[in-house]
């Protein structure tokens, strides 16, 4: 029985904590060139209404999934017109961003809220999920599981292991370098902004095509901003990442373990409901004392506007 209970929560840890890989390591691109964006919760929720809405349409769950990265990204390129553009307020164009992506899913999907889709069946790998223990929680997932791990890699051989990379990490630690000797600052960062609001559209996708395949008015419910909080947590480095995804995500599956286990706590549901967003607080708290380790790591000019000369 404990070997169960250890592969579900296993299991359903690795599914909770993949949307959250998604969303973090696309903001972790974006951070990497300089541009702060705010607006993961509202372009998750953009996404995962695009998605659901599309995946009901057609049947085909992956044209759900395009049509969810295509809005995320559409979103932020709206937010690098303002920020890139008009040199609009980084911090204030996010939250409006936001804002905005949550109130407009709502409207577009008060006519899906009474319909489901079928679940997309999962991917079993023949061999590795006949491993005692570990085998049906690693390796008998929904193929963008295993698309989040191919995603990881692909992120951390990019910023550490390409020109490409050198190039973007350039351009957030220093614009006026990165121009100077020829390259298209603003270019790049709308480049980096475009993919991380498409890896958010995808990790909204996920939540409403494969996770919970239906559609709820707030069903993001702050992933967007744990995703945020997760790129300070692993100090916008790829492997922290995803070992901070996967914290987060065994927390919130642990508090619904203990609720639907029948296990009697003197503790109010709510308190167990707010356990990831409190471990997110405490996280956050811890880092921010050591702050020369937050400036070691930090793009420089994270959040800096820039203007090439003329």
């Amino acid at each position: 029985m404990a070997d169960n209970n250890f592969t579900f929560i296993l299991f359903a840890t690795i599914v909770a904590g993949t949307p959250l890989i998604i969303t973090a390591l696309g903001e972790l691109v974006t951070e990497k060139s300089g541009v702060l964006n705010l607006g993961a919760e509202g372009i998750m929720a953009v996404g995962a209404v695009a998605a659901f809405a599309i995946t009901h349409h057609s049947g085909n769950p992956w044209l759900g999934v395009l049509a969810g990265m295509a809005a995320g990204a559409l979103m932020s390129l709206l937010f690098g017109f303002l920020t890139l553009t008009l040199l609009a307020n980084q911090v204030a164009s996010g939250l409006a961003l936001s804002i905005f992506g949550v109130g407009l899913s709502a409207f577009i999907g008060k006519s899906y809220e009474s319909v489901a889709l079928q679940a997309v069946p999962p991917l079993r790998i023949a061999l590795l999920a006949d491993i005692p223990l570990i085998g049906n929680a690693l390796f008998n997932h929904q193929a963008l599981v295993y698309a989040s791990w191919l995603l990881f890699a692909g992120v951390a051989w990019f910023l550490y292991k390409s020109r490409g990379g050198l190039i973007l990490r350039a351009v957030g630690e220093s614009p006026a370098s990165a121009h100077s000797i020829g390259y298209n600052v603003i270019r790049i960062r709308y480049l980096a902004t475009v993919f991380g609001g498409a890896m958010a559209g995808i990790g909204g996708a996920f939540l409403s095509v494969f996770y919970t395949p239906l559609w709820v008015e707030g069903m993001v419910a702050g992933r967007g901003w744990i995703a945020l909080a997760l790129v300070v947590f692993a100090t916008w480095r790829p492997q922290r990442v995803l070992v901070g995804a996967y914290l987060f995500g065994g927390v919130m599956i642990s508090q619904l373990f203990v609720q639907g286990s029948g296990v009697q706590l003197d503790v109010p549901v709510q308190f167990l409901s707010s356990l990831p967003y409190w471990a997110t607080i405490i996280v956050l708290v811890i880092i921010s004392r050591d702050i020369n380790k937050i400036r070691l790591n930090s793009p420089v000019a994270l959040g800096q506007p820039y203007r090439p000369d003329a």
